[in-house]
């Protein structure tokens, strides 16, 4: 990336201690940010740049979409009728759809294929004010086709003009066909996605590693023996839990020390305590409970709980066909009852935070990851559904589009 200096000056919302500066500026050094604080504060060094400064009404940092299926092919659109007809999404998957369905996508791309429409995914979500884009695997199943879909994932990341790319091995998402039907070929199939385990970890492929755990999904047990070995690989831990059904997930995520618990629409105290006590982040994801015309998780809970809050897209092909954060922030407000505060927080500094990434904040050190916004107030990102805003978007102070 290139090194040259910037800066930026607007309305700065630092999500820190300093809250929002009115007439502000931020200067952007070597990819960190050098200098954040008033517009006639700027330090000398730095006054000759001004001339040259990007400006827009409303600065924030770079929008971290901390959960997203993105690297899919092809297209679930069948069951997204099926779905407004009625039908269950446990119903679909039953009779060879969902997972499945990517999974047979995924067969037929080649790694270049993948790479090239993930790509183009990543740059509208950039002109969204995505920064961070936390991408899975998971529609590979079999370990070859993993392997793919992580290949492709590492290949979109290295383009130009792209968010940065978190890669993340979702090694227990569906059972193939071929491993369903009896209690010894799902045994071997969770055996066969460890030992993947070892070795995506031992290839650098992924930093973290997910599992679907749920009624219908993955059972504990299974989740515990996979991510242990996982931890001891060197590898973060995320988990999919309770979107259907409360089965102890998020306790597990608790006791493994997970850096997130995804979905929660179904969770209890006893699992917010012990998400609370490990500093397990909850991500939630409205446009998939929008989809599935699911009630919202309890988010009041927790609050009491004093359970960190992210929110996310959760882009996939089936139960969230959208590849706008923006649009779950706006639904994280109206649907789920998070404060105008929380969604910015949880789709910024809360959600690189889940991701171990040092962006999410206007502070020096920080990343030099920010979004010049054609907005009058933070609060107004709530508002613009399916219309990019973004003046400009900066990744460590490079612009993402010319």
């Amino acid at each position: 990336m290139e090194t040259a200096t910037r800066v930026v000056l607007g309305r700065v919302v630092t999500m820190a201690e300093r809250g929002a500066i009115d007439a502000g500026a931020v200067v952007v050094e070597r990819g960190r940010i050098a200098w954040v604080g008033p517009r006639d504060g700027v330090p000398e060094r730095f006054q000759p740049l001004l001339p040259a400064a990007l400006s827009a009404p409303l600065i924030t940092p770079g929008l971290v979409d901390a959960h997203t299926h993105a690297a899919w092919v092809g297209s679930r659109h069948g069951e997204y009728v099926a779905k407004l007809r009625g039908e269950g999404y446990e119903a679909i998957a039953a009779r060879g759809g969902g997972i499945v369905a990517s999974m047979r996508a995924i067969e037929e791309a080649s790694v270049e294929a993948i790479a090239a429409t993930l790509i183009e995914r990543l740059r509208r979500m950039a002109r969204l004010g995505v920064t961070t884009v936390e991408v899975k695997s998971g529609y590979g199943l079999r370990p070859v086709l993993e392997r793919r879909q992580l290949s492709a994932i590492a290949e979109a990341s290295r383009a130009r003009g792209v968010p940065r790319v978190v890669p993340t091995f979702l090694a227990l998402h569906a059972l193939p066909p071929e491993s369903r039907g009896d209690e010894e070929r799902r045994a071997a199939y969770v055996a066969a996605a460890t030992e993947l385990t070892r070795e995506v970890a031992r290839a650098g492929e992924a930093r973290f590693v997910d599992a679907y755990v749920d009624r219908n999904a993955f059972r504990v047990e299974e989740a515990r023996a996979l991510m242990t070995v996982a931890r001891d690989a060197g590898l973060g831990v995320r988990m999919h839990v309770g979107q259907f059904a409360d089965v102890g997930g998020a306790e597990l995520c608790g006791e493994l020390g997970a850096r997130s618990a995804d979905h929660l629409e179904h969770v209890g105290e006893a699992g917010l305590a012990a998400m609370r006590d490990a500093g397990t982040a909850a991500v939630l994801l409205p446009t998939a409970s929008f989809v599935l015309g699911q009630s919202p998780p309890d988010v009041a809970a927790m609050r009491r709980a004093g359970v960190r809050l992210v929110v996310a897209s959760d882009a996939n092909p089936g139960t969230a066909p959208s590849e706008s954060l923006p649009l779950a922030m706006a639904f994280a407000a109206r649907l789920y009852g998070l404060s105008a505060d929380e969604v910015v927080a949880g789709a910024t500094r809360e959600a690189a935070r889940s991701l171990e990434v040092g962006a999410g904040t206007l502070v020096e050190g920080a990343l030099g990851d920010l979004v010049g916004w054609d907005l009058p107030h933070e609060e107004a990102l709530l508002q613009p559904w399916g219309t990019p805003r973004t003046r400009f978007v900066l990744r460590e102070g490079v612009p993402l589009w010319d």
